[in-house]
């Protein structure tokens, strides 16, 4: 959720000043020595960041986002925010319908909340899928996780090899903070998702997506019926 920031901290603003240097730096190596390359943008705070750090620079890296049907209203004002504010029409990436006809014609529409398995396969189908067709002859993707996000993202690097799909997987904002994060988007003025005023701190698709309380995780509100330990939709799958 947007959480408030003194934009007076010099402490706060040193280490944004320090981070930001860093992830810019490495988002020119990463366009310099390994283009092809793209952005996987989920239009979290984390990733409008991003995609304001790469615009801001002008850098050749391609930003697409995954339409999977089921996102909610504010995401898609999101994405004509982001054609006002910078110019871009961003890349929209949709599942296969036939895939989607099969898995809710065997399976009902929210089939996702009866199991684990079946909203895996629903993540498959609407995201999973497309993400591998986005990645095709790519030499790297850019994310927007961070290590403090949730339990399955501990000790997250900054770049690790996809052995899944085949690639270089970066993650230039794994240390940095949530204050970080929401002093650059204030300090900024990017725009993001109106959710995170609603504490929505991380936003998915509409059905999977709820509120969460104060002292929550902040990925809490994903998939909320499941343990932690199983809150990934498989895009990103790290070795044990």
């Amino acid at each position: 959720m947007a959480i408030a920031i003194n934009l007076g901290d010099p402490q706060l603003l040193d280490a944004l000043a320090a981070k930001t240097a860093d992830a810019s730096t490495l988002l020119r190596r990463i366009a310099a020595e390994y283009s092809p390359a793209v952005f996987a943008n989920s239009l979290g705070a984390e990733d409008m960041v991003l995609t304001d750090l790469i615009l801001e620079q002008a850098l050749p890296i391609e930003i697409f986002s995954l339409d999977t049907g089921r996102l909610p209203t504010e995401t898609y004002d999101l994405i004509a925010a982001v054609k006002a504010h910078y110019g871009l029409t961003l890349k929209l990436v949709y599942p296969r319908h036939e895939l989607v006809e099969d898995y809710t014609g065997k399976n009902g529409i929210n089939a996702f909340y009866e199991s684990v398995e079946l909203r895996k396969g629903c993540c498959y189908v609407r995201k999973v899928e497309p993400l591998r067709r986005a990645l095709a002859g790519r030499k790297a993707w850019i994310t927007g996780l961070r290590a403090q996000q949730s339990a399955t993202r501990e000790g997250l690097p900054v770049q690790e090899f996809d052995a899944g799909n085949g690639l270089e997987k970066f993650s230039p904002l794994a240390d940095w903070s949530e204050a970080e994060v929401w002093a650059y988007i204030k300090r900024h003025s990017v725009p993001y998702n109106a959710l995170h005023e609603r504490f929505y701190p991380s936003i998915g698709c509409a059905p999977c997506t709820r509120a969460i309380t104060p002292g929550e995780d902040i990925r809490s509100g994903r998939w909320w019926w499941e343990s932690p330990e199983s809150k990934e939709c498989g895009l990103h799958v790290r070795k044990a």
